[in-house]
């Protein structure tokens, strides 16, 4: 790792020299840091369907950003960054564009696909309370139930967009964003979009967070809603909870195409969530709810089955398996529960049991199967920055059709990030 932090500090020292000033000594970029990650993992899926065979996929990220004080400015800074993702030749898994078999059989899906991209290329300007950014970078907001970068996945998804943010009240925060474009996670172009998100946080007290949004993706649906959110420390037990309700609607950044009527959506969600630490033990419980859509019968038009989460970090939640990434036809309940320990040295174990639902029942039918997670994570003594991570997921099937094959997961994984800061 040694070898591997003097790379780093190298590097930086090495675009600085050609970097750092202009034909007439105007500094263009200095007072570079190299910000980086190295996560290797092992994926195996087991998804049960006769016609996939099992995949382990061999991957590894590397993920390197440069940022360095632009010409000179205070407050004016530029980043350029990369992501790369390397299968070592290891091919006994799929994605979305190839097509491997054992020979006799296609390998189970495993979302990691072999590639690279310019993960960040972004101008930031901070002056007083206020940011200004244009360019390529990451989003995450809130818990990431609506728009997140996937960092889960090996290829983490990067947003083009536009954006101030604003904290000049106090507790009171504030962003309005436009995204023109989105790619990663999948090996596909650049995906093209004229997506508006709004959004706003004001923390009343420790024991009260309010958060209002308005999230319009462009041909797809508007998203509004409300989060209370909190912690409160009683008798030695530090208890947190999220409270929020959203609604989905007809998108108004819309941009109707050869007449078309464009599509409808009209569905609800709500996430009620109550955990506790009790000196390192955690417990809680959680409902979350995708209702399924009411849909339009005037117009014919196309409709949204359930409410969505296209820009999601999807893989938070919902399980590990991943079953539910697109919410079922009928929507989607979880009821969940949780228990763990957590302590300096130990590192974190936690166990999660989903019961999984539909909404409105399908063929007279609304089992959506259950299934059990659990993971451990911890720091590698003697590595600054290097930590482990054991992974698994266990689907049992239901009986709504779609959902009738039992899915098994593991992950093993390091994760190591360094910085020269």
């Amino acid at each position: 790792m040694k070898k591997i932090t003097m790379s780093a500090v190298a590097l930086t020292a090495i675009m600085g020299s050609y970097s750092t000033a202009s034909a007439d000594g105007i500094n263009i970029l200095d007072n570079l840091v190299l910000d980086g990650q190295i996560r290797p993992r092992y994926e195996m899926v087991d998804d049960n369907v006769a016609a996939h065979a099992k995949a382990n996929a061999f991957t590894a990220r590397t993920k390197l950003k440069v940022t360095g004080k632009l010409l000179g400015v205070d407050g004016l800074s530029a980043s350029v960054g990369i992501i790369s993702v390397n299968n070592f030749g290891s091919h006994e898994y799929n994605w979305n564009t190839s097509s491997y078999t054992d020979g006799t059989k296609a390998y189970a899906t495993v979302m990691d696909p072999q590639k690279a991209m310019l993960s960040n290329a972004e101008i930031n300007y901070k002056v007083g309370d206020t940011l200004l950014h244009a360019g390529r970078g990451q989003v995450n907001l809130d818990n990431q139930r609506f728009i997140g970068t996937v960092g889960w996945r090996q290829l983490e998804r990067s947003y083009d967009s536009v954006f101030v943010a604003n904290n000049s009240v106090k507790n009171l925060s504030l962003l309005a964003a436009w995204v023109y474009g989105f790619q990663g996670v999948k090996n596909i172009p650049t995906q093209d979009t004229n997506t508006v998100l709004l959004h706003a946080a004001y923390s009343v007290m420790p024991a009260l967070k309010v958060t209002a949004y308005d999230y319009m993706i462009s041909d797809v649906y508007d998203t509004y809603g409300l989060a209370l959110t909190g912690k409160v420390g009683v008798s030695g037990v530090k208890l947190n909870y999220r409270a929020e309700y959203a609604q989905q609607g007809d998108p108004s950044m819309e941009i109707h195409k050869n007449g078309t009527q464009g599509v409808h959506a009209d569905a609800n969600y709500m996430n009620f969530d109550l955990g506790a630490n009790i000196s390192g033990i955690l417990v809680g419980a959680n409902y979350e709810l995708l209702s399924a859509n009411s849909g339009y019968k005037d117009d014919g038009a196309t409709k949204q089955n359930a409410f969505g989460t296209l820009l999601a970090t999807g893989h938070k939640f919902n399980g590990w398996a991943d079953k539910f990434l697109k919410t079922p036809a009928g929507g989607l309940e979880d009821m969940n529960i949780r228990l763990g320990y957590k302590a300096k040295g130990f590192g974190k174990l936690l166990a999660v049991y989903h019961n999984f639902t539909t909404d409105k029942r399908m063929g007279n039918k609304d089992d959506l199967g259950s299934e059990i997670d659990a993971v451990y994570v911890n720091k590698i003594p003697g590595v600054n920055g290097l930590k482990g991570m054991l992974k698994y997921a266990d689907y049992s099937k239901g009986t709504v059709t779609g959902y009738t094959k039992d899915k098994e997961v593991f992950w093993a994984m390091l994760d190591y990030k360094f910085s020269t800061k």
